[in-house]
């Protein structure tokens, strides 16, 4: 029987399918807002622990945007 596919995995995998028509630079930083906007901090933690430990079936753009939600690439408010 295959593993479960973790629910961030496949979440960010279907915001990337939703941006396939978008460049891939623009695509990345489309994903990184949408994470940043609309997912828990937990769930984008659990994101970058994949992307760390080179989960299989991680679209490419997603590697890329979740690169940009660390605390180094975070755009300051205010």
């Amino acid at each position: 029987m295959a593993a479960a596919v973790p629910s961030e995995q496949r979440m960010a995998n279907q915001i990337a399918a939703n941006l396939r028509h978008v460049p891939g630079d623009e695509a990345a930083e489309a994903i990184a807002g949408h994470i940043r906007r609309f997912w828990d901090p937990r769930m984008r933690a659990r994101l970058l622990e994949l992307v760390e430990n080179g989960a299989d079936g991680l679209d490419p753009v997603v590697v890329v945007a979740a690169r940009r939600l660390t605390p180094s690439q975070e755009t300051p408010t205010g």
